[in-house]
């Protein structure tokens, strides 16, 4: 075994060094001690990405083997790029979550932009054709300097690379909250299709087999982005510019026809995405699910600039490339392919079965200058395992959040005007329309989409699958959530309320949940009370995901998310995908007719009102008691609302969430024009606005013919779910006995305007 060297110009690796890396001193001692020696500068590079927080999970891995991840209806779960669920007749949906909060603060244009990207090539590596996005956003207050920048940017970002590479961004959600000031979430989520059996996987298989270097040239941009995404900012975010990657969508959109061109020839054993940690994880990785060994030729990588290290070309994020492991012998098909997309194509390495991630280079060569070169040098020869399995794990510390005392108890005054408290609340930021941001993308893109953003609780998609037997129409529900106020009062509670939300938006528009994928945004692991936070939301999702029957195929863990010691809430988004049997069965959210008969289903509200939006305006905090949720409940209802959907026997249907059942019957009557004449249902002594304002979850408000409502009582009773007849749908104002009337167009001209004062 050779010593790997330094090239000229590189430091000696150092405990200095290390730091700077991302290491601690007890992780440095224990590389020297696994390896006897030092490492290269390479190789230090190498071992502190594999061991970052973003690549390891090292302070989530203990808890993430609790949440379920199997079911008849899962063909492949987490541990590859993308999760898969079965949707019938030998085809599968492929998707994933992943974060990019870091650098969207940093720089939010491009940091968005290659998050949506990356997104799409965790898909399309599987062998998917992406169908649909969508997108999680959260920002700081709408008053910060810093908030209006930011969400343009995300926002176009966004809206500038999905565009651009056609698939539609059909919906999403986005929250605004003092914890987010100085830490931004972009959270983006990607759906494709493709055949069951056709399935592509990140695994080096083949001891010689060729490894194929695809797609855009290697530049010094995201040079170790996944330590920065593992890191609290501070005074010198600014300095981290150098680590946010550069998107090209033309590039990506050559490179995603390219890839499913060359999956349709059988000619590869693997394929994975550079992503994280650039060209070293996705051979790690490859490597690892094999259980073989990568020896690499950087000189044969291609570039964009001259004098690349060893380092800056194993740790570089540069976007748009894939790493494919070939079948010998069949590496000109590859050539060929890539030749007529004008993509890059080189053959950069083999598959050895020594168990060891190896790399030469050679010292002063430059591809550039046309000339031969001697023998490369070895730079890396580190074991496989020290870089994935024998990572750093760590069960960290667990300290509950201390009672709140006086905090819990807190309800806020009764308004003398709720009509007042309901238009200024329906025109707030985090409740009003998202028309602003939903404009700027292309939803409709490849004419599958059947349900728009703004319409329906979930986003609704046709898609087209093709086999030797015909074109099958299938279409999907999917929908994004998360309520960070609801996770702080109760991480147990507020993870669980985020997965019924989102399987809920599901049924909502006439969709049956299939599986789910997940984004854990927290702060440092290494603060106990944090780390108390995840451990217990991940409890949360994991009583939900079993009680609704939404396994977990994939997902995403984002510590660090904090600023000089202010952590985020904690917001572990979901996104759940669901099918429709039939797409006559689909739903959305606004009353349609006139003289229907408006139903709330589920258990009336008991007036708790512990970190809804009401409350957190009238406080400025996140306090109250936890709202809490009844699973058992949770699932009868949701079981109840797909009979129903079915039976066709409702006219629309919209869940009770955000701003509470107030907000339900404006956002139901905005959607069309039609005003309402309610009473609020209620079986508990509480304040009116209490019981307009709770965001107590298990409620769902349908709008019904009077000849069906029979019917719908009859299912259900047959259920165990209650249901109470509140009002019809009528004139143009919404009524609420004894309470308020606001006329429709005055809450619509309010929910219209709820972004206007942040973008300008």
């Amino acid at each position: 075994m050779t010593t790997p060297i330094n090239f000229p110009g590189e430091p000696d690796s150092s405990p200095e060094i290390a730091r700077e890396f991302g290491l601690s001193h007890e992780e440095w001692e224990r590389v020297l001690g696994t390896l006897s020696r030092t490492p290269s500068y390479a190789e230090l590079g190498v071992i502190s990405v594999m061991w970052s927080e973003h690549c390891s999970y090292k302070s989530s891995r203990v808890h993430l083997g609790r949440l379920p991840t199997t079911g008849p209806q899962v063909v492949q779960g987490p541990g590859e790029n993308a999760g898969a669920v079965d949707i019938g007749d030998g085809f599968c949906a492929v998707f994933k979550m992943e974060s990019h909060n870091h650098p969207s603060y940093i720089e939010p244009y491009q940091g968005a932009a290659t998050g949506v990207g990356g997104i799409l090539r965790d898909v399309f590596t599987m062998g998917a054709r992406p169908v649909a996005s969508l997108n999680s956003l959260r920002f700081g207050r709408p008053d910060h300097p810093k908030t209006a920048h930011l969400l343009k940017g995300v926002v176009a970002g966004i809206g500038g690379y999905g565009n651009c590479i056609g698939v539609p961004t059909v919906g999403g959600e986005v929250q605004f909250d003092s914890s987010y000031d100085g830490n931004i979430l972009v959270n983006a989520f990607t759906v494709g299709i493709a055949k069951t059996d056709d399935l592509f996987f990140g695994i080096a298989e083949g001891v010689g087999n060729p490894i194929i270097y695809v797609g855009a040239k290697t530049g010094r941009d995201g040079i170790h982005g996944a330590t920065m995404a593992s890191a609290e900012f501070g005074e010198e975010t600014d300095s981290k510019l150098p680590t946010v990657q550069v998107g090209d969508p033309f590039m990506e959109k050559l490179l995603l026809e390219a890839c499913l061109e060359i999956f349709a020839t059988d000619c590869l054993s693997g394929v994975q995405d550079m992503g994280a940690a650039g060209l070293t994880s996705s051979s790690v990785e490859m490597a690892d699910r094999a259980g073989n060994g990568i020896e690499l030729d950087l000189d044969a990588i291609p570039r964009r600039t001259k004098a690349l290290s060893p380092y800056e070309m194993l740790l570089s994020e540069s976007q748009e490339r894939m790493l494919m492991v070939a079948k010998e012998g069949r590496e000109q098909e590859v050539f060929d392919i890539c030749a007529k997309w004008d993509l890059d194509a080189s053959i950069v390495g083999r598959v050895t079965d020594t168990g060891r991630f190896v790399c030469k280079a050679t010292p002063g060569y430059d591809p550039f200058d046309g000339t031969g070169r001697p023998d490369p040098l070895v730079v890396v020869d580190l074991p496989v395992d020290l870089l994935t399995n024998a990572a750093p794990k760590y069960d960290r510390p667990q300290t509950p959040r201390p009672d709140q005392g006086a905090l819990l108890t807190m309800t806020g005054d009764t308004p003398s005007d709720l009509g007042a408290e309901l238009v200024r609340l329906i025109g707030s930021p985090n409740i009003g329309s998202r028309s602003w941001i939903w404009r700027q993308y292309d939803h409709i893109v490849r004419d599958g989409t059947v349900i728009r953003p703004g319409d329906g609780d979930a986003a609704v998609i046709r898609v087209f699958c093709d086999d030797e037997t015909g074109t099958k129409e299938k279409f999907l529900a999917i929908s994004a959530d998360c309520n960070g106020r609801h996770v702080e009062l109760d991480p147990f509670a507020g993870a669980a309320m985020a997965v019924a939300e989102c399987t809920r938006n599901i049924v909502c528009v006439g969709g049956k949940p299939l599986g789910l994928t997940d984004c854990l945004n927290f702060g440092n692991p290494e603060v106990p009370e944090q780390m108390w936070r995840f451990s217990r939301a991940i409890d949360g999702l994991a009583a939900a995901c079993r009680a609704l029957n939404a396994p977990v195929v994939s997902g995403n863990v984002s510590l660090y998310n904090e600023t000089d010691g202010n952590a985020i809430l904690p917001t572990p988004t979901v996104a759940v995908v669901g099918q429709l049997e039939d797409p006559s069965h689909r739903l959305g959210l606004g009353f349609v007719r006139e003289g229907d008969v408006i139903v709330h289903l589920g258990r009336p509200s008991r007036g708790v009102l512990g970190g809804s939006e009401w409350l957190v305006q009238h406080t400025g905090k996140v306090v109250g008691a936890s709202v809490g949720i009844d699973l058992e409940a949770e699932a009868a209802l949701q079981h109840a609302m797909m009979e129903l959907a079915r039976a066709g026997i409702v006219h629309s249907a919209h869940d009770v969430s955000d701003g509470g059942l107030g907000v339900c019957l404006a956002e139901s009557c905005i959607a069309h024009g039609h005003g309402a004449q309610v009473r609020l249902p209620s079986d508990e002594e509480a304040p009116p606005h209490a019981l307009l304002f709770s965001e107590e979850p298990s409620r769902i408000v349908v709008s019904l013919p009077a000849s069906h409502v029979g019917e719908l009582g009859e299912t259900c009773d047959r259920l165990g779910v209650p249901f109470e007849r509140i009002g019809v749908v009528t004139g143009e104002t919404l009524e609420v006995e004894g309470l308020c009337s606001v006329p429709v167009e005055e809450l619509a001209e309010h929910h219209a305007q709820a972004l206007d004062d942040i973008v300008g």
